[in-house]
């Protein structure tokens, strides 16, 4: 364990010159007082650490030292190959350059672990859109890439409820959701489009236009912040969004089968929250919640597929429009029986 660790340290030092204690410990998920004492084994080990104080400081490997540590093992070539996402690097127009790096990597690797490598391609796909959705890529996504790879801030054309807006944004990176790219970028300037420095997410498909951001300062590549991490942000947009939806709630008595289907029949941070804040089961083991939904008209569709599973208390209005739904389907199959 340890012994992975101190090569882990080694290989971030050597990559990434000026790590500061805090910064290797969150890398490697352990407090700053090992990272301390890692540094002082891997010294005592000959590899030449330095600890430079300052605001340039941190660890560095001495000047014209390289570690050795670099030999990869038969599990890190297979999942290598399992890194790419050939359907995004063909949308990204980075096909070919995947192709070409893939073959130089396969050249420079041991027989053995270059058929390991290998071997995963034929074992192991990732097919990122959602079923019945025909795959599009969008027609500006590679020249956005390309700006996202320059650090080069772009004004862009986004349609949005009916309307064309207009943004000047430094486009920080681009994230595949379920089949859809979406774009993070961060306002650079302009009051029209809103308190510069502000993060934003883009759905690519609705970019219209896409052009390199007007002078002062056309061309040149932006300072990033060095704090932004894409992964992080994008977790916490996409629940914060996937909430922000859930507008009301209804109130809903659920069967114990209906409360196992519940989390895949409606919205997961939903059925969550309404589990959490449930109540005891009464005599029949029905559980009565409070559901957040993003309407009463979506509510009623996912909560059509619970049938006698789910019963809506309130509001009355969608109490109603199950009651006239149920009797609409007892007058139908009742009428097929008259009919035999």
């Amino acid at each position: 364990m340890r012994a992975a660790r101190l090569i882990r340290m080694a290989l971030l030092v050597q990559s990434s010159p000026g790590l500061t204690a805090s910064a290797l410990a969150r890398e490697l998920g352990v407090s700053e007082r090992t990272v301390i004492r890692d540094v002082q084994a891997l010294q005592e080990a000959g590899v030449p650490v330095r600890s430079e104080r300052g605001r340039t400081g941190g660890y560095r490997l001495a000047p014209g030292y390289r570690t050795r540590l670099t030999t990869l093992r038969p599990a890190e070539a297979e999942t290598l190959y399992l890194s790419g996402m050939p359907a995004a690097l063909r949308d990204l127009g980075l096909s070919g350059a995947a192709d070409a790096a893939r073959l130089k990597l396969s050249a420079t690797l041991l027989p053995s672990l270059r058929a390991a490598a290998e071997s995963s391609v034929h074992r192991f796909h990732l097919d990122a859109p959602a079923w019945f959705r025909e795959p599009s890529a969008p027609e500006l996504l590679p020249e956005l890439a390309r700006a996202v790879w320059a650090d080069r801030a772009v004004e862009l054309v986004y349609a949005r409820s009916g309307r064309e807006v207009t943004r000047l944004v430094e486009p920080y990176g681009l994230v595949l959701k379920a089949g859809v790219w979406y774009v993070v970028g961060r306002v650079a300037a302009a009051p029209a489009a809103g308190r510069a420095g502000a993060w934003r997410t883009y759905r690519v498909d609705r970019v219209t236009a896409l052009s390199p951001a007007p002078a002062p300062g056309a061309g040149e590549p932006f300072v990033r912040d060095p704090s932004f991490d894409l992964a992080a942000y994008w977790e916490e947009h996409s629940a914060a969004f996937a909430r922000a939806l859930l507008r009301t709630s209804v109130t809903v008595r659920v069967t114990e089968r209906g409360l196992r289907r519940l989390p895949g029949v409606v919205d997961p941070a939903g059925a969550a929250e309404a589990l959490a804040s449930a109540g005891a089961p009464d005599a029949a083991g029905r559980v009565t919640l409070e559901l957040p939904v993003e309407s009463e008209e979506v509510a009623f569709e996912q909560l059509s597929v619970l049938g006698a599973e789910a019963e809506v208390l309130a509001p009355q209005g969608l109490r109603a429009r199950f009651r006239e739904h149920a009797q609409a389907l007892a007058a139908l199959y009742g009428a097929e029986e008259d009919q035999r």
